[in-house]
């Protein structure tokens, strides 16, 4: 079928979902399936509606169809010397911009950078009654008022259905390079917290079991001058792109093995927080501003744990034993929840997109 007539049939699909108050799971490539609370109703696929619409590398934006997949994106991109900033894990060689933008995850570069909402200029989607609605354009300074096309990231399907994206692009940097330091937890926060109050290049950050890596990115001078002032050891350019896309891409040893009744948590939490005194694996990244966190420990102590260090706590992935039910997202608090509830049910009155993704009665 051609755009148009997709774009056709779903709105007719849409309108009979509403009617019969039927739910329908918005769904690319499924690369992020697992991520959320459940997974409810037909399945209506987004991958056929997919392709770059424009992109002119001189104004730093491209626009693209929701079933668009990440990797013709980047490759347009990689062309131009350019990139998606946030660096967007796909989870997938099949992952979409459309499932990219609505699980709203960023990767590595993302506490220098800014998250994957940041970079969002525009969105044409689809509501609850069938309409085709725009919101945003193609440059920065495009918002007065409420920024709606940026609530799309990060809603999981639950507002609607994103037809065309346009997204700010940024040029690649001209030099990277990755330093490594032999550290404890509490010495690699402070560290990082340090460096974070000088203008220093510094692109992405982890630590695990004693050491911490460094990203530098940007002019060679500047790296230079940065690499000489805070030290570290200069790690081999293919280990250190093999490292952040394994840290990306969730395929590092540390995320191989969630045990049967564990979970792997993310934890948003300041970023002066030291490592926190509680069992299971740790791994710390964005300046100390994310953590990973595999335990067993049960989901009132660990989210009782984060609120108490200023943050929260999400379940990112858990073991085939893990009762979910506990609820993948801290709630919010009242009065967040009100808007919430009132954004749904102002673009989906009848709660047919992505029913119970985000919370249970969501």
């Amino acid at each position: 079928m051609q755009e148009e007539e997709i774009v056709t049939y779903w709105s007719d699909r849409i309108r009979q979902a509403t009617a019969d108050a039927r739910p329908l799971r918005l769904r690319g490539a499924g690369t992020k399936d697992w991520y959320g609370q459940q997974l409810q109703g037909e399945i209506l696929d987004t991958r056929a509606y997919r392709g770059i619409v424009s992109y002119d590398p001189a104004e730093l934006v491209i626009t693209a169809r929701c079933g668009t997949s990440l990797a013709e994106i980047e490759a347009a991109l990689a062309e131009h010397d350019q990139m998606l900033a946030f660096e967007p894990p796909h989870f997938g060689r099949a992952a979409t911009l459309g499932g990219c933008i609505a699980a709203g995850i960023s990767g590595p570069r993302r506490a220098q950078a800014g998250a994957a909402r940041d970079f969002v200029l525009g969105v044409t989607m689809m509501n609850g009654a069938g309409e085709v609605l725009r919101f945003g354009g193609q440059v920065v300074k495009n918002v007065a008022g409420y920024d709606v096309a940026r609530l799309m990231a990060g809603s999981l399907g639950t507002l609607g259905l994103m037809l065309d994206l346009s997204i700010k692009v940024l040029p690649r940097p001209a030099v990277e390079i990755t330093l490594k330091f032999d550290t404890n937890g509490t010495d690699a926060v402070r560290k990082l917290n340090e460096w974070g109050g000088r203008p220093l290049p510094i692109t992405a950050s982890a630590w695990r079991n004693g050491t911490l890596a460094v990203r530098l990115s940007g002019a060679e001078t500047a790296v230079k001058t940065a690499r000489n002032t805070i030290g570290g050891e200069v790690v081999d350019a293919v280990e250190a792109e093999r490292f952040w896309e394994g840290l990306r891409e969730q395929t590092d040893p540390f995320f191989a093995s969630i045990p049967p009744d564990a979970a792997l948590w993310r934890l948003a939490l300041p970023s002066i927080t030291e490592p926190l005194q509680l069992p299971g694996a740790q791994l710390m990244e964005w300046g100390g501003a994310q953590r990973w966190w595999i335990t067993d420990t049960d989901a009132q102590t660990v989210r009782i744990s984060a609120k108490q260090a200023g943050g929260h706590a999400t379940i990112f992935r858990a073991g085939r034993n893990f009762d979910r039910s506990v609820g993948v997202f801290t709630l919010l608090p009242t009065p967040l929840m009100k808007i919430h509830r009132g954004l749904k049910e102002a673009f989906d009155p009848a709660r047919i997109f992505n029913r119970a993704r985000m919370y249970p009665d969501f």
